[in-house]
């Protein structure tokens, strides 16, 4: 399938390395994960050779959220946007980029976003799950009352913002001691990012908020699998114990998320999720450079799923989130 639409696909700024321990990753493999993530030329032949027309850019986690000291959370986001906007025009038809957000302060966030936005032509914001404020030890959560104002221009501005992982935080890796490689993307990540998903959908921000977006990668986190167990328990749970919404967790799934391919190419795996959230809701990705375009574009553009359905999932599902023109082939 040709004119495919990625939309999980890192970069990173050589002013900005990437934090976090990455010593039970093979050597080799993250030194040419390093390499790729600070380029776009090898990314565009890349995209070539598999089919792709666009990718959105992303700040490679834990970003921005990351950072302890608001002040410099504020300043690093507004540079690193302008220096994706920099890659993006090395390569203005096949390239778009999402906005990183300083969210230690959510009115500056709003505001960043915005001229993200407005001057840069970026068609969103991503965000690595939860953001440090004053150390590595704190969690802000984007369900927050604090994070409202953000909400507001997200819902204001009409763009999405997708929900990325970042590894639990330091008090909750407990349970991986001894076990470090299901730490971060093989488990840890998951876990991570499908319970923050969880948040928004039982805290009300969707009803509060109900145009507003949400972008899950890996096929939605494991939800379309475990979301209709947790809607079942809950009925027989006091509501006060889950939260404020309004309507079955399932239905905001269906309604305010799209969920992508990211990372996952397993045919059983996609086929079960369109069943549960509609073709209507899921997005083509790689997660590149972390996995390989060679590797997941082969598989997905053979899946055994209808052309209909995969036009859908590869290219005019995002054409339309996003707002993306493509040039005719």
């Amino acid at each position: 399938m040709q004119s495919k639409i990625a939309l999980e696909e890192h970069w990173e700024s050589p002013d900005f390395y990437a934090t976090g321990s990455h010593d039970f990753v093979n050597a080799d493999y993250f030194a040419d994960v390093q390499r790729r993530l600070q380029e776009v030329d090898q990314r565009v032949e890349d995209m070539d050779r598999n089919g792709i027309g666009v990718s959105i850019l992303s700040l490679t986690q834990p970003g921005i959220e990351g950072v302890t000291d608001t002040g410099k959370a504020v300043d690093l986001a507004r540079r690193m946007n302008d220096q994706a906007a920099e890659l993006v025009a090395r390569h203005p038809e096949r390239l778009r980029a999402f906005a990183a957000v300083p969210l230690q302060d959510p009115e500056k966030a709003a505001d960043e976003l915005e001229r993200a936005v407005r001057e840069l032509g970026f068609v969103g914001a991503l965000v690595n799950g939860y953001s440090n404020v004053g150390d590595e030890t704190t969690a802000q959560y984007l369900d927050e009352p604090q994070v409202d104002p953000f909400w507001a221009r997200v819902q204001q501005l009409g763009v999405p913002v997708y929900l990325h992982p970042r590894i639990p935080l330091p008090d909750q890796q407990r349970i991986y001691r001894g076990y470090e490689g299901l730490l971060g993307s093989a488990w840890g990540f998951g876990q991570e990012t499908a319970t923050h998903a969880l948040r928004l959908i039982l805290s009300g921000l969707l009803d509060r908020y109900p145009d507003v977006n949400i972008v899950l990668g890996h096929l939605g986190e494991g939800l379309p699998f475990t979301l209709p167990r947790v809607e079942h328990r809950l009925r027989h749970q006091r509501p006060e114990t889950h939260g404020a919404h309004e309507k079955p967790p399932t239905e905001y799934l269906r309604n305010n998320f799209y969920l992508t391919t990211s990372g996952v190419f397993r045919t059983q795996a996609l086929l079960n999720t369109m069943l549960e959230v509609g073709t209507d809701r899921l997005l083509f990705s790689v997660d590149y450079p972390y996995e390989s375009m060679d590797e997941l574009a082969p598989w997905f553009d053979e899946c055994p799923i209808s052309e209909t359905d995969r036009a859908k999932l590869g290219r005019t599902n995002s054409e339309k989130l996003f707002g993306i023109t493509q040039p005719a082939a």
